[in-house]
């Protein structure tokens, strides 16, 4: 499917933002809509023909699997993330869809050319990767050293920023696109011990449940103060 760039619900927060009308528009003709299930694989590990995308609905994991089969989630990509492996030979990690996702994909070698005729769109993706760096040293500090609750705090609060169409708030509604499962394999902690915290965390008016897999944020604040983390 080509891609609608008119319509699409990150064109003002994905790194092509940086682009003019008609430099998206060169861009998009190269491009394809992709749509994943849940548990479906974007690329693998070792694909030497893996795709780069940019997520524009959905949310994705980043994941290995060692000798004895078991899984290890390094990070997750939210609406607007970038995905790709520009200057590898090969992917080096799973990337799976958490829930039904939506994708711009283009062909490696055509992001290269993209990148090469607009300096704009190559610094923007260099923020981008020094960002999602961060991040994931954010996330090896907190795994490290955080309690548990504070770690889920956290992950809760990372979700609630991702899911917020403004970098003013975070959003007062988001669904987890993570399994209790999956998010103890995250953060390092027992599928017990999530189930506890978060309500704990339900206890202290900073969330609430709402359904299976819906959060409502109740006290932004707090929520944040429990985190650790600095404003939005």
């Amino acid at each position: 499917m080509s891609l609608a760039c008119d319509t699409c619900p990150v064109r003002d927060s994905a790194a092509c933002a940086v682009l003019t009308e008609e430099e998206r528009e060169a861009l998009s003709a190269a491009g394809r809509t992709r749509t994943l299930e849940r548990g479906e694989m974007l690329f693998a590990a070792g694909d030497d023909k893996a795709a780069c995308a940019t997520l524009v609905s959905g949310a994705l994991k980043v994941c290995a699997v060692d000798e004895h089969g078991n899984e290890q989630i390094l990070s997750l990509v939210h609406p607007s993330g970038f995905i790709g492996e520009l200057f590898a030979p090969f992917a080096h990690h799973d990337v799976v869809a958490l829930t039904q996702s939506t994708l711009c994909t283009f062909a490696r070698a055509d992001m290269n050319r993209a990148i090469d005729d607009y300096p704009e769109l190559a610094r923007a993706l260099l923020r981008r990767s020094q960002e999602d760096l961060l991040a994931t040293r954010s996330l090896l500090e907190l795994t490290a050293h955080a309690s548990a609750e504070t770690r889920l705090a956290a992950l809760l609060h990372d979700f609630a920023v991702a899911a917020s169409d403004t970098s003013c708030h975070m959003a007062r509604h988001f669904e987890l696109p993570l399994t209790r499962g999956e998010i103890a394999n995250m953060l390092g902690l027992t599928i017990e011990t999530v189930s506890r915290k978060l309500k704990e965390l339900e206890e202290t008016g900073a969330v609430a449940r709402k359904g299976k897999r819906g959060i409502d944020v109740l006290d932004p604040a707090l929520l944040q103060a429990l985190s650790g983390r600095h404003s939005v």
